[in-house]
């Protein structure tokens, strides 16, 4: 049986006068697009450009709502109740399915960003409130988390589809969590050993920790970042050696 994976990538992070990552160019080698709702990027104008890049190569759309942190890019911790994820992922999650609905299609999947994302990785009640939005406002939609994480098992009560997410170019801890980017060695920079680290996790389902152990993980959909000097190169590549390693390469759950 033929392995199947994902490849997403975040986008639509431009806003007003800003430019960031190369979304244009990056499409073609992704599967699916995580396009941010406008707290820790993106503005109205340019989720509706996004969308429409999206639909035109045929790329799944999700929504990529995080913390009201635009000078932080939604990184920082904050501290927030879970009635406050849930309004936030509420309004955010509505506003990008706004415009899929008003370009004729349906949203494929929600991934929160940044610092909710980890946050709700290991925070059972934050995941809870993330999930239960996601549910009441697109229901069929897939919820895409940290692998093994508190959001998978969130999105799973509650009846959602979810995906196990996997990252191309972070380091892993013990407990399967990714390490902070405020600590040494968070990014792994040299693309062969990133490719060595995707291939790995989607054949053998296994990912190598910082501290040297070998954690269980299992890889529906892998994670590439689209603002790095090298993003789209590495996107060509990946996608590449993927297809190379007979791993095909489809978004999760295909429209």
């Amino acid at each position: 049986m033929q392995l199947t994976v994902d490849l997403n990538c975040d986008m639509g992070e431009s806003f007003g006068a800003y430019t960031l990552g190369n979304d244009a160019a990056i499409l073609p080698y992704v599967t699916s697009a995580n396009i941010a709702c406008g707290y820790h990027a993106g503005d109205p104008a340019v989720m509706r450009k996004t969308v429409e890049l999206a639909l035109l190569h045929k790329v799944a759309i999700g929504a990529h709502p995080g913390l009201p942190d635009l000078a932080g890019f939604g990184r920082r911790e904050m501290t927030i109740s879970a009635q406050e994820a849930f309004d936030m992922t509420v309004y955010q999650v509505g506003a990008l399915n706004g415009f899929v609905t008003a370009a004729g299609a349906s949203l494929h999947h929600v991934k929160p960003h940044g610092a909710l994302y980890n946050m709700a990785a290991v925070n059972a009640g934050l995941a809870e409130a993330i999930a239960e939005a996601v549910y009441k406002v697109c229901p069929d939609a897939v919820l895409y988390g940290l692998a093994g994480s508190e959001m998978i098992k969130a999105g799973k009560r509650l009846g959602l589809k979810t995906a196990n997410e996997v990252f191309a170019d972070r380091t892993y801890q013990p407990d399967g969590t990714l390490t902070s980017r405020r600590l040494p060695n968070a990014m792994l920079t040299n693309h062969e050993d990133a490719i060595k680290q995707v291939v790995r996790m989607v054949k053998e389902g296994k990912v190598l920790s910082q501290q040297g152990t070998d954690v269980i993980i299992q890889a529906d959909t892998i994670c590439i970042h689209g603002d790095g000097p090298h993003a789209l190169e590495f996107a060509r590549y990946i996608r590449q050696v993927l297809e190379n390693e007979r791993i095909n390469v489809a978004p999760t759950y295909s429209l």
